[in-house]
């Protein structure tokens, strides 16, 4: 196994703790040695203090440079005092009082040790590269009231310009080696506002070793917090950006941005011949949070939020960020995350917060959230991509009743094959050219007892030039979330409608069935274009009726109850199709105005060899029949299941034991057949 190359060993060895300590140990030598050349005066001046005071006191609060990743970078207004402090008396006293008012600033801010050494580190370094430039231009000419001429302005100039770049190259370094940020990238983004503020700041120096008195070194506090003014506006305008108002979580944009750069981070590791370490996005939104919106009100959902976002930040590492999308959303960026089942485990201890209620005003509110997982580069490699896989993710948990789902291709509709496949789709429904490529079968429904023909179900087949038949269930799959479903609806009951008349002018009278979507239900387009459809054909609503499935039409019955209703009065009815499969309850069966159920195939087609099915089977058309529910029993395949469902009371049998779905014209000669005795 080849060794990594040296750039990608130098990251991999450069822990925080490391660099801080080599670089804070450099800038104790440095100032040892300077120390030791130049002490300190005998005599100490008043103005000595007043800039040492000031220096302490203007560290008292430091900002943070906008936009660095973590506020890593941070302007100390008390460079300005210790640069003059330097001009005078030298690098030791200005050493001195730098270290003095950064520890100050660092325990004030609870910054760790590593970080204080860091910062004290390069701003010795600093004062020690400047001090060394001012000796190139010959003994220091600096005193209190001295004027400055045109060469010691130079002098000043390439110091203060020396300072500057040795403290930001090294401030470059350390981000580059802590959060593997890429040095141009960490130029691009602080070195313009650096140098304005940062420079501000140490040309004020030369005015304080000018001034004719002391007392004048006061004036220069006016500038000085002009310049920690206009820094802090732009600073917390940044802020406002960059946090969500509400939590103090990261806003969209931010997390955005720690993204990209994970992704930059991992694509140069990848490079340098590193081993990769993938990071996790973890997507949380609550479950029915807009109950507690409109049942107690907003000023309670919003704190409902805070104490959400609290709990999440406490379940997370350290390392780890907390983000908040909008509304209910979360998100979670979790660095070095191995794998699935890390992530998994992440979340699995967010979920756990989440579980104990929130208690407002003595008031206890159960809060649970689905959350979705997506993993860089496994799942994504960009924001967009890993957002919208971890949504998936999200929605797929939501949709089985999990807490976790990670993110899963067949989960994923939306995927460049299923988009591909719904712009086709769309063509074939709108295009005229191509409107042949969808047709409908039917399969007949047959009265069990009589053995007579009483409906048929429209069965929908898409056969495209380049992909040939399409399978019904892809087809769906595809379609029922998104807004070619409603094309799709509208297409089978123009079709079926319309063959629905066509037959009743040949004599035979059949109800017919389509299957809709709960979206299809979710406004009440579609009674307005069945009544005119079935108006323009001359059909009676009784003879057209609307399958929907039970898992779909119980994950949201007050949705749709509008919708179905009106159904109802208009004369269609309503079958609830793959009956046993979901989780309907009474209440929703006597609610709901339902003349049929479908019990699913997966019980019928084993009921006679399985003495559970066909218990399964006799309580749900005992049940049925005390509701006044009609039955149909779909995949009847031989005849002894179809002995067994009338033995059990079942009104109607559909399956292959009667016959296939067929195209319109089959079926009528398949009828005219079955009439003669000759039919299959």
């Amino acid at each position: 196994m080849q060794p990594p190359p040296p750039a990608a060993l130098a990251i991999a060895v450069a822990k925080p703790g490391l660099a801080a300590a080599i670089i804070g140990a450099s800038g104790v030598v440095a100032a040892q040695a300077v120390t030791g050349v130049q002490p300190f005066p005998q005599h100490i001046p008043m103005e000595f203090w007043v800039l040492a005071a000031l220096a302490v006191i203007a560290d008292l609060r430091p900002f943070p440079v906008p936009g660095t990743r973590r506020r890593v970078a941070t302007i100390f207004l008390s460079i300005c005092f210790t640069f003059a402090i330097m001009l005078l008396w030298g690098a030791g006293p200005a050493i001195a009082v730098q270290t003095v008012a950064v520890t100050g600033a660092a325990l004030r801010q609870r910054l760790s040790v590593a970080r204080t050494v860091f910062i004290v580190g390069r701003f010795v370094l600093a004062l020690v590269a400047a001090d060394a430039v001012l000796d190139l231009f010959g003994p220091p000419p600096f005193a209190l009231g001295i004027r400055v001429d045109r060469a010691d302005v130079l002098a000043v100039v390439v110091a203060a310009a020396v300072w500057f770049a040795v403290n930001y190259l090294i401030l470059a370094i350390g981000i580059r080696l802590r959060y593997g940020s890429g040095l141009r990238q960490v130029f691009t983004r602080t070195f313009g506002y650096e140098l304005l503020s940062t420079g501000a700041l140490l040309l004020l120096a030369p005015l304080l070793v000018s001034a004719p008195t002391g007392w004048v070194i006061l004036l220069v506090l006016v500038p000085v917090f002009a310049v920690n003014q206009m820094a802090r506006l732009s600073s917390d305008q940044e802020e406002q950006i960059r946090l969500d108002p509400l939590t103090g979580l990261l806003s969209r944009r931010a997390l955005r941005t720690e993204v990209d750069e994970l992704v930059a981070a991992e694509v140069r590791r990848r490079v340098g011949g590193d081993a990769t370490n993938t990071f996790a996005l973890l997507v949380l939104d609550l479950d029915k949070f807009k109950d507690v919106n409109d049942a107690l009100g907003h000023a309670v959902g919003d704190r409902l939020l805070a104490d959400v976002a609290r709990r999440i930040s406490a379940a997370v590492r350290h390392s780890d960020m907390v983000g908040r999308l909008g509304g209910d959303e979360f998100a979670v960026i979790a660095p070095d995350v191995p794998d699935v089942a890390a992530a998994r485990s992440l979340a699995a201890k967010i979920a756990r917060a989440l579980n104990a209620p929130s208690y407002l005003d003595g008031l206890p509110l159960d809060v649970s959230a689905s959350i979705g997982v997506a993993l860089c580069p496994e799942h994504g490699r960009d924001f967009t991509t890993l957002m919208r896989h971890a949504d998936v993710a999200m929605y797929d948990a939501k949709r089985r009743g999990d807490a976790i789902a990670a993110y899963a291709p067949d989960s994923d509709h939306n995927s460049a094959e299923r988009l591909s496949l719904l712009a086709d789709l769309r063509i074939a429904l709108e295009d005229p050219d191509h409107a042949s490529e969808i047709e409908f079968h039917y399969q007949p429904q047959v009265a069990i007892k009589t053995g007579s023909v009483v409906g048929v179900e429209a069965l929908v087949r898409w056969r495209t030039p380049e992909r040939g038949l399409v399978a019904a269930d892809e087809l769906v799959r595809a379609a029922e979330h998104s807004a070619v479903m409603r094309l799709l609806t509208l297409r089978a009951v123009d079709d079926v409608v319309g063959q629905l008349a066509a037959w009743n002018s040949e004599g035979i009278n059949l109800r017919a069935s389509i299957n809709v979507s709960v979206r299809d239900l979710h406004t009440a387009d579609i009674v307005d274009h069945l009544d005119d459809t079935l108006r323009r054909h001359a059909v009676g609503a009784d003879q057209l009726e609307v399958e929907i499935t039970e898992t779909a039409l119980m994950a949201d019955p007050q949705r749709v109850l509008t919708t179905v209703h009106q159904l109802a009065d208009l004369g269609v009815a309503l079958s609830l199709d793959d009956f046993g499969t979901g989780y309907s309850s009474l209440l929703h069966l006597r609610r709901l105005p339902l003349a049929e159920v479908k019990i699913d195939r997966s019980f019928v087609q084993r009921m006679a060899a399985d003495p559970d099915d066909e218990a399964i089977v006799r309580s749900i058309i005992d049940l049925s029949n005390a509701l006044g529910l009609r039955v149909v029993a779909e995949g009847v395949e031989d005849d002894m299941t179809s002995r067994l469902l009338a033995d059990a009371g079942c009104d109607i049998g559909q399956g292959w034991h009667y016959a296939r779905p067929m195209p319109a014209a089959e079926l009528t000669g398949w009828l005219a057949r079955r009439r003669r005795g000759t039919a299959p």
